[in-house]
């Protein structure tokens, strides 16, 4: 296993233990603070806004994409927005209020430019580092390299 993979398991084991610590820590500062039954009832309010704005973004995403497929243009920013607010609303259903925050923050239409472009570039790292074989050179700009100096021969 290379570094990069273990360092990446490290971190999903850190993640899905300290988050959900990380959310009962908070549940219980909230339900100390404004006691238990507020505490669920704010949990179900949070999960029923989470579900309307998923509902509005999502539809407006579907329509953004619906427009930019019949004018013809790459639905790139489309796709990454309909990634976000699935995530987010997952998120959203998850009940916590880390996890709220968290979804909300992908939902929202001000906020997700910047999530998008963080999404981008972990893509675009994921795709450049895994695009090749590791074996294989990569050549340098086109003009460079090995050039076979040669004859097409058609026998038709």
């Amino acid at each position: 296993m290379t570094r990069r993979r273990r360092w990446v398991s490290a971190l999903m084991v850190a993640l899905f233990v300290g988050v959900p610590l990380l959310e009962i820590y908070v549940l219980i500062q909230i339900g100390q603070v404004i006691g238990a039954w507020w505490t669920i009832l704010l949990l179900i309010l949070a999960s029923v806004v989470g579900t309307w704005l998923v509902r509005r973004e999502g539809g407006r995403a579907w329509q953004a994409l619906t427009t930019a497929l019949q004018t013809g243009r790459m639905p790139h920013r489309e796709l990454a927005d309909g990634a976000l607010i699935l995530i987010g609303g997952t998120l959203m259903l998850t009940p916590g209020f880390v996890t709220d925050a968290v979804g909300v923050l992908l939902i929202l239409p001000v906020t997700r430019p910047l999530a998008r472009r963080v999404m981008a570039r972990v893509v675009a790292r994921r795709l450049l580092v895994t695009g090749a074989p590791r074996d294989v050179r990569r050549p340098g700009p086109a003009g460079e390299g090995p050039v076979i100096r040669g004859e097409v021969v058609d026998d038709d």
